[in-house]
């Protein structure tokens, strides 16, 4: 028999050196996975960002221009939290004026509440006592919840606000780390990934625009409508409606939730207008808005949509809900240049 030749034993080695390393890779990225996915849709949203701040540092006074790269960063900065704030001084002062009200008035209502509550069958056999047991016990359940839940609450904080720092940094350095990135590639294949890459960076622009155009006619329109039925706080439930509306489903299914709370207070006939609203809203937008503003937009079939919602929101919550479209974006892309057109050649 033979021995081996020198050359098939390295390959051998090789081979098996390679497989070793590929597991290894694979259990860092495993063990790294939550940081990447932050790095991950960081890089995302820079992507969809960028344009917003290359027009703002367009912007120009004569021959001045005074917003540069991290200059229109800042301002842009500048403007959110000035928005924020003004959406704070005009929204918070109702709300909180309405809840010292009720505040007040809190020991009086607890009677004719209760002469209500035992009109209800099988209500009317508890005590006072019992009722106001059962209150105190929830709301001590709740204050311990709430407690255990700090620690959660501060780590997502946190995270957001790594997700921010990264954001901002790959906006600055963004095009020079993509560079490097790309400069790992043979010449030829490197023009056609950039290219491939630079589409897709065209396409998550357009659903950027279509996405806020959403938000501001949602906006506009509940806006209108809250007004229109008497809705308390219906300046700052129309901003919220329409800000919320980023987040694709879960947005549109919190500002009903909302909306509904607050028509409550008054009385129910508002609740049926804020339903009914709501009801031909999402007839509207899925049958009218989604097609005509969404998909000639982002060129995805309404399945591709909605089952990337489904996965991402799976994957990564409210953060993979709002990537989930643009992810979907790029996965198109580079299907179509490197599986559909290969087969088409």
């Amino acid at each position: 028999m033979n021995p081996p030749a020198p050359g098939s034993a390295r390959n051998v080695r090789g081979h098996i050196v390679f497989a070793f390393a590929l597991a290894l890779a694979i259990y860092i990225v495993w063990l790294l996975r939550s940081l990447l996915a932050l790095v991950y849709v960081s890089a995302l949203f820079a992507v969809i960002l960028t344009p917003v701040v290359h027009s703002t540092s367009r912007l120009h006074i004569g021959r001045w221009f005074p917003f540069r790269r991290a200059g229109a960063i800042f301002f842009l900065l500048l403007l959110v939290a000035g928005a924020l704030t003004g959406f704070g001084f005009l929204a918070f002062p109702p709300v909180i004026r309405d809840l010292q009200t009720v505040q007040g008035e809190l020991p009086n209502r607890i009677p004719a509440l209760l002469v209500h509550l035992r009109e209800i069958p099988f209500i009317d056999r508890l005590h006072s006592a019992q009722v106001i047991g059962w209150l105190q016990g929830s709301l001590s359940h709740a204050a311990g919840t709430l407690l255990l839940s700090l620690t959660d609450w501060a780590g997502a904080i946190a995270q957001v606000a790594v997700g921010f720092v990264l954001t901002l940094y790959f906006i600055i350095e963004g095009e020079a780390s993509y560079r490097w990135f790309l400069s790992f590639l043979p010449l030829a294949p490197r023009k056609r990934l950039d290219a491939t890459l630079r589409r897709a960076a065209g396409r998550m622009e357009k659903w950027l625009l279509g996405q806020a155009s959403l938000m501001l006619i949602l906006g506009a329109v509940s806006m209108i409508v809250y007004l229109s039925l008497g809705v308390r706080y219906a300046y700052g439930l129309g901003v919220v409606t329409g800000l919320l509306n980023i987040v694709p489903v879960l947005g549109v299914t919190v500002s009903i939730v909302l909306a509904v709370l607050v028509a409550a207070i008054d009385s129910w006939g508002r609740v049926l207008g804020v339903a009914i609203f709501f009801a031909v809203w999402v007839q509207i937008e899925s049958s009218w808005l989604i097609p005509r503003i969404m998909k000639n937009r982002v060129d995805l079939p309404a399945l591709g949509i909605f089952v990337a919602l489904i996965v991402g929101a799976d994957l990564g919550g409210i953060p993979g809900a709002m990537v989930a479209i643009p992810t979907a974006v790029l996965v198109a892309v580079l299907l179509d240049e490197y599986f559909v057109r290969q087969d088409a050649a």
